[in-house]
């Protein structure tokens, strides 16, 4: 199984209003939402669940995908990486993982949590660019899960790729 982390395109600061769930993309965040999106969309397979946290800037960016997607308060900003692995069926490594891939898009810091427990790395905050997708694949191997990190990739160094 394959699950893909998207983390939400560059967004407006937090307003006066301290409502964080409603800030926007920026122009820059649209065009950084459209060029991931077309890139994904030339690899992801037509089953692919993808999952969006339902935060407005998380939503505009899923949006430049143009594909069905479910919004999932677990993946809000203020989630946790157990959370999100609970959800996407990743927990509990030695139960059947689901065969379609995954993509989730919401934020960090739980995204960098996610990728550190998975990777084993040690749990601190990574850094994780706005716009950006890790491509993990988990496999088996002699009866164990192993996970491969497949992808890094930023928006802004697209340009050029197929």
């Amino acid at each position: 199984m394959d699950l893909i982390l998207w983390r939400h395109a560059d967004a407006t600061p937090l307003g006066e209003d301290g409502d964080d769930h409603s800030r926007p993309l920026t122009p820059k965040g649209e065009r950084q939402a459209a060029r991931m999106a077309a890139w994904l969309d030339r690899q992801l397979s037509q089953n692919t669940r993808i999952l969006c946290s339902p935060a407005r800037r998380a939503e505009q960016t899923v949006l430049a995908l143009n594909r069905k997607f479910k919004f999932r308060e677990e993946l809000s900003p203020n989630s946790n990486a157990d959370s999100v692995l609970e959800l996407v069926k990743w927990h509990d490594l030695s139960q059947e993982l689901p065969k379609s891939p995954t993509l989730v898009v919401g934020h960090q810091p739980w995204i960098g949590e996610v990728i550190s427990q998975l990777l084993k790395l040690p749990m601190h905050e990574m850094a994780f660019k706005k716009g950006a997708i890790w491509w993990l694949h988990c496999r088996e191997r002699e009866g164990q899960h192993q996970i491969v990190l497949l992808a890094v990739l930023s928006p802004d160094r697209l340009s050029g790729l197929p």
